[in-house]
């Protein structure tokens, strides 16, 4: 018979609660969309991301031992709340339309996000450590909701917009394409700056237009576009 324990003491670490709080951040920013909360969602998504950016850190950093996989599983399935559930829910609430064939598009957009997310999310952990690379295959999934809550915190949100964005993005998260590991450390410690920025009730508006916020988009795109010109 099998020995390995159940007890939940023997899966959970400390970089797993950096997961869950990922995760917490994504369904609190779903309850705050259905609530019409939008900005508070948007402003919780980019707090969902932060988590999960320092998740692996943590765990390499305490040499986490995860022969059965407890981690991955959980980052995945925290993901697919924060990165998935949340943007959709984002998407359908926000873009508010009476019964009709754009209420029915936004509805399929919305799906599209969810199913995308978990086809990515599934496909990394069936190919993680079986293929020699260290870029991402396929868009990384937190950038949905990355570009979803920068584009709304802009100031410069458009429906239609919103929706072609979503969809290129998710098609793009399922695609073979790869996209290297982001590892320019001074655009990481700007956007990390410019997130905390967001987060704090400190409003830098140029002509109506929220600066940090676009600026984050503006990286989010530049990512997306220079790696697929390069392919």
């Amino acid at each position: 018979m099998s020995n390995i324990q159940t007890e939940m003491k023997s899966f959970i670490a400390l970089s797993d609660i950096i997961s869950l709080l990922n995760m917490s951040s994504g369904f609190l920013s779903i309850i705050s969309s259905i609530n019409h909360n939008f900005e508070l969602a948007a402003i919780l998504m980019l707090v969902a991301i932060m988590f999960d950016s320092v998740d692996g850190w943590v765990a390499r950093k305490i040499n986490r031992q995860d022969d059965l996989g407890f981690g991955k599983n959980i980052d995945s399935l925290s993901d697919i709340v924060s990165f998935g559930v949340a943007p959709a829910v984002f998407i359908f609430t926000c873009i508010n339309t009476t019964p009709g064939i754009f209420q029915t598009i936004v509805i399929l957009v919305s799906l599209c996000i969810v199913v995308c997310g978990v086809l990515r999310l599934t496909r990394y952990n069936v190919i993680a450590g079986k293929i020699d690379t260290s870029d991402f295959i396929g868009f990384p999934i937190p950038a949905i909701s990355f570009a979803v809550a920068t584009f709304y915190l802009s100031g410069l949100f458009h429906p239609y917009i919103a929706l072609i964005l979503s969809v290129i993005i998710s098609l793009l998260m399922i695609s073979n394409i790869r996209y290297p590991k982001f590892d320019n450390i001074p655009i990481i410690s700007l956007s990390a700056i410019l997130i905390i920025l967001l987060i704090l009730p400190i409003n830098i508006i140029l002509f109506n237009v929220n600066i940090p916020a676009l600026l984050l988009l503006l990286f989010c795109l530049y990512y997306l576009i220079i790696n697929l010109i390069k392919r």
